[in-house]
């Protein structure tokens, strides 16, 4: 039997092409076809994976921060009264058309992912060999952030994309950029736009004007360095560029741009800012918004564990009050009412200031700057006044550095075997910054500093010549519980461990503490030092429009009266 048949003609394909081209282009298919297996089986593993994820994290926004004090004990948070929710409606146009130019020009046509923008993201990670570029839409951000998904890595972008997937076909587009803009972080302790809109413009966010649009936009990237309470020129720069986007993509024109621009920017007065509660959170809140911007973290629900004593500061407050009250008494003044007192223009006013560090960490354990912060916001922890003989504990410890006597209760010659210069040298590496006189009266006293400073100083004497860097927050926790940043204190050798024992010479004991009281010789600024088992605190009393206090011997009783009831801390 013959087994003869036909040769079969060969496929179309390789009739048209060289004979060259078709093991090559069989590998080509052959190749294809397995990626697309294995892109396959990778997309089902991270869709598996991003099944596991409740979707109705994203429309759940977290709390907002919680402030701790070191104790554990819970204290009123930066924002003062949580996250103020906006509705679609309540969102201008503007505001959408900003964040659209600025944060992801394709996210009204784009199903999640900007395929463009992640393969041009792509080839710079592959230039750079690093994650340099991102290329989030709004929708990634939304996802990454309502699962804490922080870690930079290929594993974490798959998950992003599919997880991005997932949102998109959830909710609509309106529903992400709402839930978005509610969770966004826009720095001085605003979380969600509303409250953005509050903290820095004073009205709510419907009724931003276009300028006030783009700002809030331009700060996301940076809610710290970009915030116009912090630096008002780089928001402004960065509402320019929001805007400028906006022309190139013609949302806007030239025109248009410039009458934006040209408009003055209105910020709320610090006296009228909703989101600060105390002095000393609105310390908190200056070193959260550093530490949140350096970290990149832009969404809330933060545990931040500070390092405050709540029970101390209390403490402090009711005694300081209690006997500036009595002072008052004495001299018969009215202490004004809250409605109609304003600060500085009552010369019958007693305020003070006072702060405590922790000598061996730098941790701040008290911050009290003022009276009464429903009165002022201003904090006196920050301004600088005059020292008087407050400032004998630096002379001493510069004339011990030098191996020279200390004279307790002489500052002059204490001073004069060294001179001004050496004085200085050794202020300001116990953290003062001056200005300073190139006299004798430098020896007197002549010379300001803040309550800060003096506290630091003290703490450097006390610290067996080591200076502390100040700090307000010792640990931070995202909203899943997970330890997101931790203090590490940090400490400057400014004199010697021998001359800092010889300057605490010059302070007396009282009550297991050791203190120093001076005034300057008008009368006007009055200091208590007070050095105690752990912390070092400097209090000081005066008026805000300097005005004498009282006649020396009632001023100083007064002094002696801080040192006496306030005790061990």
């Amino acid at each position: 039997m013959s087994t003869w048949r036909p040769i079969s003609p060969p496929p179309f394909w390789q009739q048209w092409l060289p004979e060259w081209l078709h093991g090559p282009l069989r590998l080509l298919c052959y190749f294809s076809v397995l990626g697309l297996i294995v892109f396959s089986a990778i997309a089902f593993f991270y869709f598996m994976l991003a099944m596991r994820f409740d979707l109705n994290e994203v429309a759940r926004l977290p709390v907002g921060t919680i402030c701790y004090d070191r104790k554990g004990v819970e204290i009123d948070a930066p924002g003062g009264g949580g996250r103020k929710l906006v509705k679609r409606e309540d969102i201008p146009d503007f505001l959408v058309k900003s964040l659209q130019a600025r944060e992801d020009a394709r996210f009204f046509d784009h199903h999640g992912v900007d395929i463009r923008g992640l393969a041009r993201a792509t080839v710079r990670n592959l230039k750079d060999r690093g994650f340099t570029q991102g290329a989030s839409t709004l929708s990634m951000q939304l996802a990454r952030n309502s699962f804490k998904i922080k870690q930079k890595s290929l594993h974490r972008k798959f998950l992003e994309i599919a997880l991005t997937l997932r949102v998109e076909a959830r909710y609509t587009k309106d529903e992400i950029l709402t839930c978005y803009l509610n969770r966004i972080y826009f720095g001085a302790g605003a979380e969600g736009i509303e409250q953005a809109s509050r903290t820095y413009f004073g009205k709510s966010t419907r009724a931003l004007g276009d300028g006030e649009c783009a700002m809030l936009v331009g700060i996301i990237r940076g809610p710290h360095i970009f915030s116009p309470f912090h630096n008002l020129e780089a928001a402004i720069e960065q509402r320019n560029q929001t805007l400028k986007r906006m022309i190139a993509m013609g949302l806007i024109d030239a025109a248009r741009s410039e009458a934006i621009a040209a408009e003055p920017v209105r910020l709320v007065d610090n006296e009228q800012r909703e989101n600060q509660t105390s002095y000393a959170l609105q310390a908190v809140r200056r070193e959260l918004d550093s530490i949140l911007d350096e970290g990149d973290i832009q969404f809330g629900g933060l545990r931040i564990y500070t390092t405050l004593d709540a029970a101390w500061q209390m403490r402090l407050e009711v005694e300081l009050t209690h006997a500036v009250e009595n002072l008052e008494l004495e001299k018969s003044w009215k202490h004004p009412t809250h409605k109609n007192h304003t600060p500085g223009t009552n010369p019958a006013y007693v305020q003070y200031a006072a702060v405590t560090t922790e000598t061996r960490t730098g941790a701040i354990l008290a911050w009290i700057g003022g009276r009464d912060f429903g009165h002022s916001r201003f904090d006196r922890t920050r301004s600088s006044r005059d020292l008087g003989s407050a400032f004998e504990p630096f002379v001493a410890a510069a004339a011990a550095e030098r191996g020279k006597l200390v004279l307790p209760g002489k500052p002059v010659q204490t001073g004069r075997q060294i001179g001004p210069a050496e004085v200085e040298r050794l202020a300001k590496r116990c953290g003062f910054d001056g200005p300073f006189l190139e006299t004798e009266d430098l020896f007197r006293g002549s010379v300001a500093a803040t309550p800060m400073e003096m506290s630091v100083g003290l703490a450097t004497l006390g610290n067996k010549g080591k200076r502390p860097k100040p700090y307000w927050i010792r640990e931070i926790r995202d909203a899943t519980g997970e330890v997101i940043y931790t203090a590490k204190p940090q400490l400057t050798q400014a004199l010697s461990q021998g001359a800092a024992l010889d300057a605490t010479s010059v302070l007396r004991r009282s009550n297991g503490t050791r203190c120093f009281t001076g005034a300057t010789g008008s009368e006007r600024d009055a200091w208590t030092l007070r050095l105690g088992p752990n912390g070092a605190t400097a209090i000081w009393i005066g008026f805000d429009k300097p005005t004498p206090i009282a006649r020396e011997p009632r001023l100083k009783s007064l002094l002696d009266e801080f040192v006496n009831l306030l005790g061990n801390e």
